[in-house]
């Protein structure tokens, strides 16, 4: 164990990680408040639990809870499939902080079919006549179920098809056994009306079974065998059962058109796209059940920006090989976060629901986990990446569903909520009064020493206060010199507020970012030191590799490692709108103030005398500061507002 760790960590917590057998698992690691901190799988519990406890995780995510971590059970499973299954439980039932987790908190809707399909005709007229119907909840074995589907709109227009085609009752039991009359659906062709015997029991349970078949892919079928049947009626002369069944066939012909669909051979397959963008993930789901494309339902998940150092660490430990040296993945560079996000949904998903044998993904998923599934399942289950011809469509449709979807996500109010809090917990930030947060931002700007301006930008309440931004003229320096204008602009600005905060009369942000890495951050220490203050407030934002944007990291004045927080990070995203604002507003001064020098403004506004209205009487009358200068004297006294001995005077300071 690393001399670190091991003065964080109890001895016995130590012990028990010393003393894992090497057999595959799950672990989960707790808190001191018993809170559960992360749920994870191992092929090798010691391996893997080990791992977490000898490397120095630096300033991040991983080496945060690393450092919480008070308590640990572990459980020893048979195979790697059995700890995938019951991982995947646990992070449903226990709500890890550092696991993605999706929350299901609504049941999926099913079509309903009362009665099973061994039901006689001699039984109760309800049970003779079976209903379709909406239902969720607990399934029952005395009816039959299709689905699940991803809306109760897609159910509900599924049993308006059946109306339409094979003429199907929705009505309660208790109203068809109290019928003397057909209902208003019997005249618009939308039900038999067994209800007062204008359908036979044999023909309506002919109707039943083909809805059952057209429910599970077999329209196809049913439209041959329609077709017999009515050249077999026309045959024998009977025209009225003939044109019954060529409505029926001309219904079903329209309700296969209008799903404008080639489905090909495929009946029950998922189409899974995941798309992540600032800190947040979406996971589309589209469904297509007998061979019908009944649409699709996007899921959120949460802690997604936690769960990836966790993760790339699992991966790092299964990639460096088994026990035996055998590398355990075929892919060098890890899995990236869409990967990861959409394993974590399969897996918890299926849980629960029943997988279909077709999987269409967006991102390649581990076939340890899909074979976990087959297993649970009992049947085969294939998952495909680069699926062609249909399922390629459906593909492309359910990922641009899925950007849609985050992009609505993004755009709501409560998202710039989530990157103040993703911000707060990732720097240690106070959590009980976000809306109090603020965070003040400082860049310098020049060209080539000419017109230093530093900026001072306020994010407040999750947005930027514009009210409260502040330029600061840099002046008595080397020009360049950028350590020494922060330095100079932090000294103006925490000199007073400093000492109105110690009388009470102020308050201190609680963040300050400065644009720049160790140097900057070493002015902003001197500052902060010869002025009492408090050093973990200031963190500077460095570049990353090449300048890359989403590879900058967190630099600290109180010592504390570097923290990079991720490309995706909602907590970057926040730093970087931040930041982004500091220089914008800084180098729109800049370009003013330079502007100004370079034309003499500032020279015309410097004589005792010119104001606002009198520069703009000359600037008007002129048309610029050349043309100020090119005038003479008496052409200058002949402006409004300008006498003669002032005219004389602006000659001057021209020339």
């Amino acid at each position: 164990m690393s001399q670190n760790l091991s003065t964080v960590h109890t001895p016995e917590l130590l012990a028990e990680v010393a003393a894992l057998p090497a057999l595959p698992g799950v672990y989960r690691y707790f808190d001191a408040e018993g809170g559960v901190l992360y749920v994870g799988k191992a092929r090798n519990l010691k391996k893997r639990v080990t791992s977490y406890f000898q490397k120095n995780h630096g300033g991040t995510r991983i080496g945060h809870m690393v450092s919480k971590i008070a308590r640990m059970e572990t459980t020893v499973v048979r195979s790697e499939a059995e700890a995938l299954l019951l991982e995947n439980n646990l992070i449903k039932a226990l709500n890890p902080k550092y696991n993605i987790l999706f929350r299901d908190d609504k049941s999926y809707p099913y079509l309903k079919l009362t009665g099973t399909s061994t039901a006689q005709a001699e039984g109760p007229p309800a049970q003779v006549f079976p209903r379709i119907a909406y239902y969720r909840g607990a399934v029952e074995k005395k009816h039959r179920y299709f689905g699940p589907y991803p809306s109760a709109w897609a159910v509900k227009d599924t049993i308006l098809l059946l109306q339409k085609v094979f003429k199907l009752r929705t009505c309660e039991d208790t109203v068809f056994n109290n019928r003397t009359r057909p209902c208003l659906l019997y005249q618009i062709k939308r039900c038999s009306a067994p209800c007062v015997g204008h359908v036979s029991a044999e023909q309506y349970a002919l109707d039943t079974a083909n809805a059952e078949r057209f429910l599970q892919g077999q329209a196809q079928d049913i439209l041959t065998e329609l077709e017999k049947k009515m050249l077999a009626h026309a045959d024998k002369l009977e025209f009225e059962q003939a044109a019954e069944l060529r409505n029926q066939m001309a219904a079903l012909s329209k309700v296969l058109h209008q799903q404008s669909m080639e489905i090909g051979g495929d009946k029950d397959v998922d189409i899974l796209a995941v798309k992540v963008q600032g800190g947040k993930a979406c996971v589309n789901l589209a469904m297509v059940r007998g061979g019908r494309h009944l649409g699709d339902r996007a899921y959120f998940p949460t802690h997604v920006e936690n769960a990836t150092d966790a993760a790339t660490l699992d991966l790092e430990i299964e990639e460096a090989g088994t026990g035996e040296g055998t590398p355990a993945r075929p892919q060098p560079g890890g899995k990236s976060l869409e990967a990861l996000v959409l394993e974590a949904f399969i897996a918890q998903h299926y849980i629960d629901v029943p997988v279909p044998p077709t999987l269409v993904c967006s991102e390649p998923v581990d076939k340890a986990l899909i074979d976990a599934l087959a297993a649970q399942a009992g049947s085969r289950v294939t998952a495909l990446h680069q699926p062609h011809e249909q399922r390629r469509i459906w593909l492309e449709m359910a990922q641009k569903n899925a950007g849609l979807q985050l992009a609505r996500l993004l755009a709501e109010q409560g998202s710039q909520q989530a990157r103040t809090r993703a911000l707060a917990e990732a720097l240690d930030l106070s959590l009980d009064n976000l809306d109090a947060l603020r965070i003040e931002c400082f860049d310098i700007s020049h060209t080539a020493g000419e017109s230093t301006q530093a900026s001072c930008v306020v994010f407040h309440g999750h947005k930027m206060v514009n009210s409260e931004y502040r330029r600061y003229n840099i002046e008595g320096i080397t020009p360049g010199d950028d350590y020494a204008a922060m330095r100079q602009v932090l000294t103006r600005r925490y000199t007073r507020l400093a000492e109105a905060a110690r009388n009470g009369d102020a308050r201190l942000p609680d963040l300050v970012l400065v644009d720049g890495g160790k140097g900057q951050v070493s002015m902003a220490r001197e500052v902060f030191s010869e002025l009492g203050l408090d050093l973990g407030l200031i963190a500077g934002v460095e570049k990353g590799e090449g300048r890359k944007v989403g590879l900058e990291e967190l630099v600290f004045a109180d010592g504390r490692d570097k923290a990079y927080l991720g490309r995706d990070s909602a907590a970057l995203m926040l730093i970087a709108q931040i930041r982004d604002e500091a220089h914008r507003f800084a180098i729109t001064g800049m370009r003013a103030k330079r502007a100004k020098v370079r034309v003499g403004g500032s020279k015309l506004e410097d004589i005792p005398g010119i104001g606002p209205k009198r520069r703009a009487s000359l600037l008007q009358r002129f048309g610029g500061i050349r043309g100020i200068a090119s005038a003479s004297a008496e052409d200058i006294a002949m402006v409004d507002g300008i006498s003669k001995d002032l005219a004389e005077e602006i000659y001057r300071a021209l020339h």
